[in-house]
């Protein structure tokens, strides 16, 4: 019964040790008068975010249509703090080619459409 119970130990440890240093809940920036909390956690082999709370600019809560919607797909990491996948921008409902790139506590989220004619970026934080 010890040897179970230090498998298990053993295996938790190395499964929270492997964690994604990108896993975790982001502040995204205010964007059309409202910002967002995502949660970004594994989604088969890569990593998705999704909104898990809505802020009108000033910090209070509201409840937005948003809430629940995942926002970053199928981002694969690329070494360095660097991740490539798919990005959906609520404020104008489109999807773009997405890049992230991570630094610390912080994060740098890239989105492009039109082969990279058209492109938006915001600054996110860690939350926790």
């Amino acid at each position: 019964m010890k040897i179970l119970a230090l498998a298990a130990s053993l295996t938790f440890c190395a499964s929270f040790a492997a964690a994604d240093p990108l896993e975790g809940v982001w502040q995204t920036e205010v964007d059309d008068g409202a910002f967002a909390h995502v949660t970004i956690k594994p989604c088969g082999a890569a990593l998705c975010g999704t909104i898990t709370q809505t802020y009108k600019a000033d910090g209070s809560t509201y409840a937005s249509d948003n809430k629940g919607k995942q926002i970053v797909t199928d981002m694969a990491a690329q070494g360095g703090g660097n991740y490539e996948g798919s990005v959906f921008r609520p404020s104008n409902g489109k999807t773009y080619y997405g890049t992230i790139a991570l630094s610390g506590d912080k994060l740098r989220l890239s989105g492009c459409v039109m082969g990279g004619l058209i492109c938006a970026k915001q600054n996110w934080a860690r939350v926790k």
